[in-house]
């Protein structure tokens, strides 16, 4: 290896460093401000799937792919075997994704599923790193009038959608990407306590 490339591999070996200590000061700070929301979300999540009621995840981007990727985590398993447990991703079928923002507009796309697959007692979760996403916002509105509850996952401010949901976890970072590692490390906590309680109280029945 010649000393350029030495240097260069050097450099990029502290910069992954940096960056890994970056993530693991902001879990620090989740930790110390947020334990106490993320938990009322566990708790929430639980009591809706107990009461017979399903999941709603949706989200733009990478927030995108954290909601059915969360989705799956309930209708597959986390870390536990249990029975399987309602929850939907409004961000992967294309077909209405597609015919609701050319029929609807964009800011319809999540608000229309809204309107056809939840029902009063079902738990909307919403991941926006911005919380200024109309489609998101819209969204919680057309939950809010359906007695579908809302719980979001943001950072920065809060946004918007911080003050259009019932539980805002907030993120203190002005970064998305590690906004988004906290968003999805927060979705598998509660996966994880869901788990707990449900392979606890409810066996496994096949």
């Amino acid at each position: 290896m010649t000393d350029r490339k030495a240097e260069r591999s050097s450099g990029l070996a502290d910069h992954v460093a940096a960056e890994l200590r970056e993530t693991a000061a902001l879990a620090e700070r989740v930790a110390d401000s947020l334990a106490a929301p993320i938990a009322e979300l566990a708790r929430r999540v639980a009591s809706t799937l107990e009461a017979g009621n399903k999941l709603l995840f949706c989200g733009n981007g990478g927030s995108a792919a954290d909601a059915q990727h969360l989705a799956a985590e309930y209708v597959i398993r986390y870390r536990r075997q249990r029975r399987s447990l309602p929850a939907l991703a409004l961000t992967t079928d294309t077909s209405a994704l597609t015919a609701a923002g050319n029929d609807l507009g964009f800011e319809r796309i999540f608000a229309r599923q809204v309107q056809g697959l939840a029902g009063a007692g079902d738990l909307l979760i919403l991941h926006s790193t911005s919380g200024a996403s109309a489609n998101l916002v819209e969204a919680a509105r057309t939950a809010r009038g359906l007695g579908v509850k809302t719980a979001a996952l943001l950072a920065r401010d809060g946004g918007e959608l911080k003050g259009e949901v019932d539980l805002a976890i907030v993120v203190p970072t002005e970064s998305t990407a590690r906004a988004q590692e906290m968003h999805l490390a927060i979705g598998h906590l509660v996966a994880e306590w869901v788990d707990r309680v449900w392979s606890d109280s409810n066996p496994e029945d096949g």
